[in-house]
């Protein structure tokens, strides 16, 4: 019997014991944390402390992919927040990493993520013999590169850009700044965009905005939102895409790949950031790697 498989029997044995728990619900216990010890086994963990907050997202993927309902889903997330919650307050752990996860009261359901296979039918979808093509080429790349909300998109200026590291910085949610990498295929239909669309695009107008529409202003989220819709129907994907769905797909894509919760969150920005001042060199030069390796189009 391995460590994990333990600390699961002292668990089931608590709650029988303590908690005095109907044999029904323990049997429902127990073959919940049954299905989780074998992801674990699958994933080569065997640790509990190995077990952190990214392998129980990717669990929750697991799940999903495995067509398990939303409501099943939800009850593995409980029955695995309660042996976490055990597992602290025994001292095995000093910190539980089931805490974090939660899922949508929404139907709770896990956001929808397009496939790789999508994602690349729709970057593939603007027609960048044409300037505006160009654009919304590099709209697109630098919105699932970067893992940006449509605001934040359409708001990035020049001096917010640095192609030669390969970050964008953002202002996101309450003003808070964030730095996020940006790959390879990013890069390169920024930079076409930035050579021969954008000039023309501007013709005799000046902006700070990287992405410009008429007359050099900023394009607008329902403009946006409709070139998105466009190149989705030209790309043959039913089902509904909304820019978020780009945002969800770069964190889904980046923790299946294997990055770790924490950096993914400094990414998305839903960690405390109010400036740059905490990414050292070293720090910046993690995240572009770990961007590199994990992101589909790094």
């Amino acid at each position: 019997m391995t460590p994990i498989h333990q600390l699961v029997d002292r668990y089931i044995n608590y709650l029988v014991v303590e908690k005095g728990l109907a044999r029904s619900t323990i049997e429902s216990y127990s073959g919940d944390l049954d299905k989780f010890l074998k992801f674990l086994t699958l994933n080569k963990i065997g640790s509990i402390a190995d077990a952190d907050s990214a392998v129980l997202l990717k669990y929750l993927l697991y799940l999903r992919d495995k067509k398990i309902g939303a409501r099943s889903r939800a009850r593995h997330l409980v029955t695995i927040r309660g042996f976490y919650k055990f597992l602290v307050h025994e001292k095995v752990l000093k910190k539980d990493p089931a805490r974090m996860i939660d899922l949508p009261k929404s139907g709770l359901k896990l956001p929808d993520v397009l496939s790789v296979d999508e994602i690349n039918s729709i970057m593939n979808a603007p027609d960048i013999t044409t300037s505006k093509g160009l654009r919304d080429a590099a709209m697109l790349e630098l919105l699932y590169a970067a893992g940006l909300r449509v605001s934040e998109l359409i708001h990035v200026k020049l001096l917010d850009l640095n192609l030669e590291v390969g970050f964008v910085r953002t202002l996101g949610k309450g003003s808070k700044e964030r730095i996020v990498p940006i790959g390879a295929h990013a890069r390169r239909k920024i930079s076409d965009y930035l050579a021969a669309s954008r000039p023309f695009l501007l013709k005799n107008h000046v902006s700070h905005y990287l992405f410009v529409a008429h007359a050099g202003k900023p394009m607008t989220r329902q403009a946006f939102w409709k070139l998105l819709k466009k190149y989705s129907v030209i790309a043959g994907i039913e089902k509904e895409i909304t820019p978020h769905s780009f945002r969800h797909s770069f964190a889904s894509h980046l923790l299946e790949g294997g990055a770790d919760l924490r950096s993914v969150q400094l990414m998305l920005g839903h960690v405390d950031i109010s400036t740059t001042q905490i990414y050292t060199h070293v720090a910046r030069d993690h995240l572009r790697k770990l961007h590199e390796k994990y992101h589909p189009r790094g």
